[in-house]
C-alpha cells in the first residue's frame, strides 16, 4: 500500500494553482472540471509519478472552521520536504512567499513555516545528518 494522493483545502483553487506552481514550482499532474470546481492536483517536478497533492476546494461547511483552528495554532496543514531548508527558504522568498517561522533546528530536523495565501500554513521540512 502506498499514498496516491492527499489533499489540502484551499479558498480558491485559481489562486491555488497560480501559488503552488508559479511560487513553489509543483507541475499540474491533473485538472480537471467537476462541478463547479476541478480535480487539481499538483506533483513535485522531481516525482512526476510519486504522491499528488489535491488543491481541494473548502466547500464543506466544517472546513473554514478547521483551518481556521490549526492556523490559529500555528499547525500546518501539510508537510513538504526538502534537501537544504536554507536555500528552499531564500528561493522561495525571493518569489513572495512570506514564512511566519524560519528555518529552525527541531531535534532531528529543520523546519520552517509559510503562509500559502489560500488559507493554510504549510512546514517545509529538512532531515538533518
Amino acid at each position: 500500500m502506498k499514498i496516491y494522493v492527499t489533499s489540502v483545502f484551499v479558498d480558491d483553487q485559481a489562486k491555488a494553482h497560480e501559488f503552488y506552481t508559479q511560487k513553489l514550482g509543483f507541475v499540474v499532474k491533473n485538472d480537471v472540471p467537476v462541478g463547479e470546481n476541478r480535480w487539481l492536483t499538483v506533483v513535485s517536478p522531481e516525482q512526476p509519478e510519486g504522491t499528488e497533492l489535491l488543491l481541494e476546494p473548502s466547500d464543506h461547511p466544517a472546513v473554514p472552521i478547521y483551518k481556521s483552528a490549526i492556523v490559529a495554532d500555528g499547525i500546518p496543514a501539510a508537510s513538504f520536504q526538502v534537501d537544504d531548508i536554507d536555500a528552499e527558504h531564500e528561493r522561495l522568498s525571493g518569489n513572495g512567499v512570506e514564512f511566519t517561522m524560519p528555518p529552525t533546528d527541531a531535534g532531528p530536523v529543520r523546519v520552517a513555516i509559510f503562509d500559502d495565501t489560500c488559507g493554510n500554513l504549510i512546514q517545509l521540512m529538512q532531515m538533518k545528518g
